[in-house]
């Protein structure tokens, strides 16, 4: 299951792959002097409609990194916890901390009487001695999944995100506005969603092959972020180590 993790990652990255292919073509046939698509009779091309399709790489590369790391969190409190009947104690303590706050409801704003409810449910799963169920991680980050962002959750819960050093400077690197390649999309996205920033504006000092740089500076980095994560999950990261299967006995 986790291995999907990999391949649903690929094919999303691939969708902008062949998005930038054919903004290539666009690019190409504007170059040529006669800006139409499928020869004369084809539409035009005005720069303006070419900058607008440039700026949607944006969106696309931001819709893949934050639905790359909901797939990794949603793999590792749902397939990881399905495996066996771990006790809320075999957890390591920064997942029982997430564990915690999903049941009590603790990052929830609620009055005392519900506040009590909720502590209630959680004395009753300890007392029971019932194990812990799949249960959804809070992420935040809503709009702003930045590399930076993405180190701080996997912290969170005791995943060692460690990526190459050229992955890291590749998506470190100055492009505009003294941002990186994550920086910069957050910063895009974010302008383009609340309409302080028109499309055309967005793409206008573009080109296909510095947008084919920056996806692929993303794609290195996300899919060493992907790694980090089913290997989290394949050796059972989010247990205290005493409480860990053996290699042998988690392979049986």
């Amino acid at each position: 299951m986790i291995e999907e993790l990999s391949v649903k990652f690929d094919e999303r990255f691939d969708e902008i792959l062949t998005y930038l292919e054919f903004l290539e073509g666009v690019e190409s046939v504007v170059r040529s002097g006669v800006p139409r698509l499928g020869g004369e009779d084809g539409p035009v091309v005005t720069t303006k409609q070419q900058k607008i399709l440039y700026s949607s790489v944006y969106l696309q590369l931001y819709n893949l990194v934050e639905a790359t790391i909901t797939s990794c969190l949603d793999a590792v409190s749902k397939a990881a916890m399905t495996r066996a009947q771990w006790a809320p104690g075999d957890l390591r303590t920064e997942m029982r901390r997430e564990w915690v706050k999903h049941v009590a409801r603790t990052n929830v704003e609620m009055g005392a009487d519900k506040r009590l409810e909720e502590a209630i449910v959680l004395c009753d799963h300890l007392v029971s001695a019932l194990p812990v169920k799949p249960f959804d991680i809070d992420k935040g980050g809503g709009g702003n999944w930045d590399d930076e962002a993405i180190y701080k959750i996997a912290t969170r819960i005791g995943c060692d995100l460690q990526v190459s050093r050229q992955s890291s400077r590749g998506v470190k690197r100055k492009i505009r506005n003294d941002l990186g390649a994550m920086a910069l999309i957050v910063y895009l996205r974010n302008k383009l969603a609340h309409g302080s920033l028109s499309f055309a504006e967005c793409g206008q000092d573009d080109s296909v092959q510095e947008l084919r740089t920056l996806a692929n500076d993303v794609g290195s980095y996300l899919k060493e972020v992907v790694a980090a994560f089913i290997n989290y999950i394949k050796e059972h990261q989010y247990l205290r180590p005493e409480r860990r299967p053996t290699p042998t006995a988690a392979n049986g």
